[in-house]
């Protein structure tokens, strides 16, 4: 499922006529990284440096990193990183993009710099009322390459249904590519216009005048994705196996599995347990750190020992979590797979 879903978003970026760079801060793996590429994604996103450079050593050629990258030490990285790749960066503001610009200006170089725009999330970001005003001050940084704009509809996780989770798609295109409209009449660069967000990217990446987008859940899919709407239970690629380590009560099972195995992120847009056990009509309930407790539902029975499947409420946190995964196909194992970036959180 994991190849097709590949597959799937870069046909429908193909379709939309945009660019795909997957953020790979989801699954942290450079092999489903060169997948990506493989299938015809033009680069890769992620959020740190730290993750960028475990890309780097893999052989990766272009990264743009989603965040806003801040400080004189993350600069200098920066730097290093770019003798040995395409190195684009987010900024949010004029004091974060000057930090990446003294280091490069004392290099005699630039960065390629996107600005964040805020399309409604009220994250970070740019409120697009303010974006030109910024932007002029960014694009002036001597060690800054004003390349274009970005953002992130995280509101549709809160959606309530599949057409909210549209609406919301549309306002995002809508919004950031208004923006870079604005900037290019101002005389200012503006040739990216990126739109992020796995529910949001089938309608954002239409909207008129986007250039890219960068879905990361999508590679994976999760119990959350599945209560948007985004798609089935079948199209989910990244499951934990877990065994039942006690059944104190018809009512509760408790399976090995907690919330350093799952994490503790709720189940989006409405709570609801914290993982799906597949094949059953149970859920898991709560969670400690070890423990994992399943409310039986009626008709369900556990038993000690039992192998069971959970589907996470949310893959990319998961993926951060554990050190390897494996790529199964027809019940047998095919790859182990290092999530090389894991724990790289700066």
């Amino acid at each position: 499922m994991l190849e097709k879903n590949v597959a799937r978003m870069a046909e429908r970026a193909r379709a939309a006529r945009v660019s795909l760079r997957p953020h790979a801060k989801t699954h942290k793996v450079p092999e489903i990284g060169r997948m990506q590429l493989a299938l015809g994604a033009s680069g890769l996103s992620l959020a740190k440096v730290g993750e960028a450079e475990v890309f780097a050593e893999a052989g990766f050629e272009d990264v743009f990193l989603a965040y806003p990258t801040v400080g004189g030490t993350r600069a200098r990285r920066l730097l290093a990183l770019s003798d040995r790749m395409r190195i684009s960066a987010g900024a949010d503001s004029v004091e974060g993009a000057r930090s990446l610009s003294d280091v490069f200006a004392a290099a005699r170089r630039k960065i390629r710099t996107l600005l964040k725009i805020d399309c409604g999330y009220h994250r970070v970001g740019v409120e697009p009322a303010r974006a030109l005003e910024v932007a002029r001050a960014i694009a002036d940084l001597p060690g800054i390459e004003l390349a274009g704009v970005f953002t992130h509809a995280g509101q549709a996780y809160a959606a309530e249904t599949a057409d909210a989770v549209t609406a919301v798609g549309r306002h995002e295109g809508e919004t950031v590519a208004a923006v870079a409209a604005e900037l290019r009449a101002a005389g200012l660069p503006c040739a990216e216009v990126s739109i992020g967000s796995t529910p949001t990217a089938a309608s954002a990446m239409r909207a008129p005048g986007v250039t890219e987008c960068r879905p990361g859940n999508y590679v994976y899919h999760d119990a959350s994705q599945v209560a948007l709407g985004t798609c089935t239970p079948k199209d989910c690629a990244m499951t934990i196996a877990a065994t039942v380590v006690s059944v104190p009560a018809p009512d509760r099972a408790v399976v090995d599995a907690g919330s350093k195995t799952l994490s503790s992120d709720p189940l989006r847009p409405r709570a609801g347990g914290h993982g799906l056990i597949l094949g059953t009509a149970s859920r898991l309930d709560r969670l400690s750190e070890e423990h994992g407790v399943v409310a039986v539902a009626p008709n369900d029975q556990f038993r000690v020992g039992q192998r069971v499947t959970i589907l996470p409420n949310h893959a990319c946190v998961v993926s951060n979590l554990h050190d390897r995964v494996y790529a199964v196909r027809g019940g047998s194992v095919e790859a182990e797979w290092r999530v090389a970036a894991r724990g790289r959180v700066d």
